[in-house]
């Protein structure tokens, strides 16, 4: 039997599809303090830089997250001094330190007693400011303990991260002289990634709108000549793979997707991460090579004949077998460099191609399947960012999309775009369900408007783009005034497109067609008039 590369494709597909709804977000999370704190208690959660150095040079800056009480931060590095690091004596920073602090920042470790009390204690040691480390991952919000009395800390109380603290903690244990300069600049309203990010997505939808379009004319002559061979596969099964989506799989999908979303938050380590880069790299890699493929048989009509039979694979191009060779080197490169500071662009070329052929693959027959899925997926997305903290005390999707318990190592199953103007660094991200869902509905739309032969104003491919460019805007307005909180995107884009799809559909009196739409009973109609 010959090699079908993409029926291995249409199931590692179907499967990242359940993983792909993450929530849209950065990473700052400075904001206002409690309302109920005491008057010396109300500063703001501020982004905060700890710059390094080693021995007189200057090392790369750590991030870190200002207390709600202290001095504040200055904006610039100009009239901040640049002090040593000292350990406090004993290292829980809970009693007067046995080591000098005078005129040094104070390194103090988290526990033992609560975060008021290590402040004072440093304060009173002379300390110029007082950094405390926590056993997570993640930045500690500090605020007065409870029922505290009216705090006289004059120091800058910040706190890092534990990975943070181990990059100090191997200079000092090494000997070296460590020195700290604090300070807090301001983040630009808007950075260009989010832009960028912003074209991307729209890009993908409009690409896997007219992906057909750019390859059909000429890709159709090939398949009259070579039926039997292109990209490893024949030409009747990939017509067999494509994925209906019923209303019953739309409900499937979001308990599928919770139940496994719950796993990777209890159970996500670095292993579970790696096994989702290795999923993702094979389907990236099909991604690609099924774009590759479709692409160059549509310029080149008699590129795929020659063939070979290989053992297990069966009888593949070798135009296919080039290219596979080619998509899989390009996925192992990027999984070894994951971690280097160009690695998104390889994940984001995966992603995308991974996206245009799963759009490609999977189809909403008509909206009533399309309101089914997309409300799901609203519903989904709402209660596991937003409603998921009042049950596990923490924003499920969040915490899984950033990794929190895999060393930091967020889920590759999204598109990332550092930020180059913001001083903090870090990437926007947004995730592929925020692509995929409302895709689906507008691929459908363009199939839609193509079949019953409508214009571009008359049609809703149009209106459904602007929806959805439109939905994103208001993520990111939203990820604004929530001051940097995860978004759901989907709160947003569900009702910027299924919504105004719906409307449209009532005012022009064609709602009850949309709904009952059968794409395949219109292909036997229109073959049928065609013969008469």
């Amino acid at each position: 039997m010959a090699f079908s590369w993409r029926s291995i494709g249409v199931c590692i597909l179907s499967f990242l599809l359940l993983l792909s709804s993450t929530a849209t977000a950065n990473d700052d999370i400075s904001r206002a303090a409690p309302a109920n704190a005491s008057s010396s208690c109300k500063n703001p959660y501020r982004l905060v830089l700890v710059k390094l150095w080693i021995d007189g040079a200057e090392h790369e800056s750590i991030g870190g997250l200002s207390a709600s009480f202290g001095s504040l931060l200055s904006a610039d590095t100009k009239n901040t001094p640049r002090l040593p690091a000292t350990y406090t004596k004993p290292l829980n920073g809970c009693s007067s330190s046995s080591s000098k602090l005078s005129g040094s920042i104070a390194l103090a470790l988290r526990g033992q007693c609560d975060f008021l009390t290590k402040a004072t204690v440093a304060q009173a040691g002379g300390a110029a400011g007082i950094v405390l480390i926590n056993d997570q991952e993640d930045l500690l919000e500090i605020g007065c303990p409870d029922n505290s009395t009216v705090s006289t800390i004059t120091i800058p109380v910040v706190t890092i991260s534990r990975a943070g603290g181990d990059v100090i903690d191997k200079y000092i244990s090494a000997g070296k002289k460590v020195e700290i300069l604090l300070y807090s600049p301001d983040r630009p309203i808007l950075d260009y990634s989010a832009m960028i990010l912003w074209l991307m997505a729209i890009g993908t939808i409009f690409c896997a709108s007219f992906w057909s379009e750019f390859t059909t004319s000429k890709e159709s002559n090939y398949y009259e000549q070579a039926p039997e061979v292109i990209a490893g596969g024949a030409r009747e099964e990939d017509d067999k793979e494509i994925l209906n989506i019923t209303t019953k799989s739309a409900f499937v999908f979001v308990i599928s997707a919770s139940t496994f979303l719950l796993l990777l938050y209890f159970f996500m380590s670095s292993w579970f991460v790696w096994l989702l880069i290795i999923l993702f790299s094979i389907g990236g890699v099909e991604g690609m090579h099924s774009c590759i493929i479709s692409l160059v048989s549509s310029k080149c009509k008699g590129c795929g004949r020659k063939t070979l039979n290989l053992p297990l694979l069966g009888e593949i191009s070798i135009l296919s077998l080039v290219v596979l060779i080619f998509c899989m080197a390009f996925a192992i490169f990027w999984a070894a460099t994951r971690k280097a500071s160009y690695s998104w662009i390889g994940q984001d070329i995966l992603g995308i191609c991974l996206m245009i052929t799963v759009l490609q693959l999977a189809q909403l027959p008509n909206i009533k399947v399309a309101t089914v899925l997309l409300c799901c997926a609203f519903l989904y997305d709402i209660f596991w960012v937003f409603l998921s903290p009042a049950i596990f005390h923490d924003s499920v999707m969040i915490a899984v999309a950033r990794g929190d318990k895999a060393g930091g190592e967020s889920i590759p199953m999204l598109l990332r775009v550092p930020r180059v103007s913001d001083p903090y660094g870090g990437y926007d991200m947004i995730g592929f369900g925020d692509i995929l869902f409302p895709g689906l509905l507008v691929c459908f739309a363009f199939r839609f408007d193509k079949a019953r032969s409508k214009s571009l104003l008359n049609g809703y491919y149009i209106w459904m783009m602007v929806g959805y460019g439109i939905g994103l805007l208001f993520t990111y307005l939203g990820l604004y005034l929530m001051n940097g909180h995860g978004q759901p995107a989907l709160l947003y884009l569900v009702p910027c497109t299924l919504g105004v799809y719906v409307v449209l559909g009532l005012l022009r009196g064609e709602l009850k067609d949309l709904w009952n739409y059968d794409s395949e009973s219109t292909k036997v109609a229109d073959s049928l008039l065609e013969d008469a």
